[in-house]
């Protein structure tokens, strides 16, 4: 069970925002990833924990940040409840959306499982995809959908004490802005992102 610590920080100017410390694992219903943000002055930001199926599909998204709390999952697209804390105050959405997404490098990771792109022989799908997503945003938890397109890159194969650790590199692109940017994942962790550095890992990634 892979743990660790990602500092975060401001794709745009660099500054600060916290750290997160997370673990991963392979678990009964395909993958589990739970992350704790932090900001510099070590107050809580936003809780994540994330479950995906052996297909990627986001079973279950419970986040958690300023006194609110969404929980959802893949159903018929992305169905979710936003609430206080108190439970007095409930909004119900939904989109016809593929997956969640949010501040957490977990996101990543499982958008990445997702669409399975590149490698994987069983796929059966091009290097290239489009994707719509629910961007949540804290500390309010607010829901915005948009479409991002990912690209396969390629993979990089490194020398480690405890065998060789295999990176993938994806080319993603906001296709709103248009904006791209460049993420390494390394099985379920991510090495570097805008915003995103790997800090601290305890164990090898879970392929």
């Amino acid at each position: 069970m892979p743990q660790g610590r990602y500092s975060i920080s401001d794709p745009e100017d660099g500054t600060p925002l916290g750290e997160e410390r997370f673990r991963c694992a392979p678990g009964p219903a395909g993958w589990r990833y739970t992350g704790e943000l932090t900001a510099p002055d070590g107050a809580p930001r936003l809780d994540t924990d994330l479950t995906l199926d052996a297909l990627g599909r986001q079973l279950r998204v419970e986040l958690r940040a300023g006194g609110w709390q969404l929980r959802g999952g893949a159903l018929d697209g992305l169905t979710w409840v936003r609430m206080d804390a108190a439970g007095t105050t409930a909004d119900e959405g939904n989109a016809r959306a593929a997956a969640f997404s949010g501040p957490s490098p977990g996101f990543l990771v499982a958008v990445a499982r997702l669409l399975r792109l590149g490698r994987d022989p069983e796929a059966e799908r091009p290097g290239s995809a489009r994707v719509r997503l629910v961007t949540v945003t804290p500390p309010a938890l607010a829901t915005r959908t948009r479409d991002e397109s990912w690209t396969h890159l390629g993979s990089e194969t490194h020398p480690t004490d405890s065998g060789p650790l295999i990176v993938d590199a994806y080319e993603v692109a906001d296709l709103e802005t248009g904006e791209r940017h460049t993420v390494h994942l390394a099985g379920d962790v991510v090495l570097a992102a805008p915003g995103v550095e790997l800090e601290e890992l305890d164990s090898p990634p879970s392929r």
